[in-house]
């Protein structure tokens, strides 16, 4: 039934143009979603925040490939998988609680501006853990990437040092997974898509972060009750908050799948910017001229940085 139904918008040429916009709401969404309930809503539980969305993805994912079949089931097949996809499970966990534990600080602008740094992130671990080298116009194109967050940095009239450093932290978590995962699951027996992945890391990864819940944040649930009853639609927005988070992760999944790598490119360097300026026109944070421009040579670092990784495969 959903293979004819995405049959069926291939024909009517939506499909493309309706995966692009539930990527860009998904993502956006989840991001600005996360500020909301973490700074404004004075949620500041950003590891339990982090295991409900390991929660939806483990419930959603199941239901997705198992019952629905929208994407085939692979099976893990060995100990040493299982203990593989583990391991990247909890980086990947700690990349999205730091990711989280930063927009309690940053504005969701200079969080998007340090998160555009990856490229940076994932040519310095690929050196380091296997020894990969990169053409030298590669590496050249990431010294606006960095540059460009510096300047950010400078004139960001928000800056919040803990804040920095965790979205630092996730950044390099992310870009670790990437690299990582590319190791362990190398072989053709063991490689997984991204949502089988996901199907398997997300419940490993709220297992694991139950009791960092109880132990870091153990008055979570007598807030969350108190903030429910002051406000009344806290319950829904986690519930929508959660979904999309699993929304991001297959739309992203079926972008990649529907689309060219280039496509991909262009699209997920125009999403960060139209997420920066949602968020500045929907929480108002004050933002410089000196702020803007050090973003700006960042997004330039990292279109000029996909290019050259294009032409020198």
């Amino acid at each position: 039934m959903i293979t004819k139904m995405m049959m069926q918008f291939k024909k009517d040429g939506i499909f493309i143009p309706s995966l692009i916009v539930l990527w860009y709401s998904s993502n956006i969404g989840v991001l600005l979603l996360n500020k909301l309930l973490l700074s404004n809503y004075g949620f500041g539980f950003p590891i339990f925040l982090t295991m409900c969305h390991m929660t939806a993805c483990a419930l959603l994912s199941y239901i997705s490939i198992v019952v629905l079949k929208i994407v085939p089931l692979q099976k893990v097949k060995s100990r040493s998988q299982f203990a593989k996809i583990s391991s990247l499970s909890l980086v990947f966990c700690g990349s999205v609680v730091g990711g989280n534990v930063s927009l309690r600080y940053l504005p969701v602008s200079f969080n998007q501006a340090v998160g555009a740094t990856t490229p940076f992130f994932t040519a310095l671990f690929a050196y380091l853990v296997s020894f990969k080298r990169e053409a030298w116009i590669i590496y050249a194109c990431l010294v606006p990437v960095v540059g460009g967050v510096v300047i950010a940095s400078g004139g960001e009239p928000s800056f919040h040092l803990y804040g920095f450093i965790m979205c630092i932290g996730a950044t390099a978590a992310r870009a670790f997974k990437s690299v990582l995962q590319g190791i362990l699951l190398s072989s053709e027996g063991e490689k997984l898509n991204s949502m089988n992945l996901l199907l398997y890391m997300s419940p490993i990864a709220m297992i694991a972060l139950i009791p960092a819940t109880i132990i870091m944040e153990p008055t979570v649930l007598d807030v969350f009750m108190s903030l429910g009853l002051q406000y009344k639609f806290m319950w829904l927005l986690l519930l929508i908050n959660s979904a999309m988070a699993y929304s991001a992760n297959l739309s992203n999944f079926l972008v990649t799948k529907h689309t060219s790598a280039l496509t991909l490119q262009v699209l997920g360097n125009a999403k960060g910017a139209v997420a920066v300026v949602i968020s500045i026109l929907l929480f108002r944070n004050p933002v410089t001229f000196m702020g803007i421009g050090g973003y700006t040579i960042t997004v330039l670092g990292v279109v000029a940085y996909g290019e050259a990784k294009r032409r020198y495969k």
